[in-house]
């Protein structure tokens, strides 16, 4: 590991919104009122990278707990130091495996879900690994709130394909999807939010987008 992601190791643990591994179970079940001080919905980033969404949609929404979720912690470093930087009290970030989620939040704690630009894993033996296979999306189902929302943004038609496939069959309810967002009525301030791999890959690829529900 070099340096530079050494360094951000070491720094984010010093960060009061920074919590790592067995740090975070404690809060399963009270998230909002043991990290936020109040009872407001929360809404997750999952694969949340350098935290663009956490971050963007904390400043829109200042009525809602954001928590961004990834195993990168130099990746982390980014987002949180932002967050504290800019004063944002309703932004935290969980350095944790997605795998064990479970063990973080209680049923129905979470009111939204984002996916944005997670890594496709196209190969089929690879298949567990994408955050929308149907293991993945069950367990979404437990953490969510009746009525909650999920959404998927991806530069990969491969990953969207197969995420369409997957809510048909296990009859998730999908409000809204397209394969070209930038060219649809769908964006809005949040949609038109841009995480660094969407600007990397944007101006070469259609950026795929699909919104569905809770049972």
């Amino acid at each position: 590991m070099g340096k530079d992601k050494l360094k951000k190791f070491a720094e984010i643990s010093t960060f009061a919104n920074v919590l790592q591994l067995e740090q975070g179970k404690p809060k399963k079940g009270q998230w909002a009122f043991s990290q936020f001080g109040n009872e407001r919905p929360i809404v997750l980033e999952l694969a949340c990278g350098k935290g663009e969404y956490t971050v963007n949609m904390a400043k829109l929404f200042p009525d809602k707990n954001f928590i961004g979720i990834d195993y990168k912690g130099n990746r982390i470093w980014r987002g949180a130091k932002t967050a504290l930087e800019e004063g944002l009290a309703n932004v935290a970030f969980l350095r944790i495996q997605i795998e064990t989620i479970l063990d973080y939040f209680a049923s129905g704690e979470v009111s939204e879900i984002w996916i944005t630009f997670p890594d496709p894993q196209p190969q089929q033996s690879r298949e567990k690994k994408r955050l929308t296979n149907p293991a993945f999306l069950n367990v979404y189902q437990q953490i969510l709130v009746p009525n909650g929302i999920m959404h998927l943004k991806t530069d990969n038609d491969g990953l969207y394909a197969y995420t369409i496939e997957k809510l048909a069959e296990l009859e998730l309810p999908v409000y809204s999807q397209t394969t070209d967002l930038y060219r649809s009525d769908l964006v809005d301030e949040v949609l038109a939010i841009k995480t660094y791999y969407e600007k990397k890959y944007l101006q070469v690829k259609n950026i795929n987008y699909v919104t569905w529900g809770s049972r």
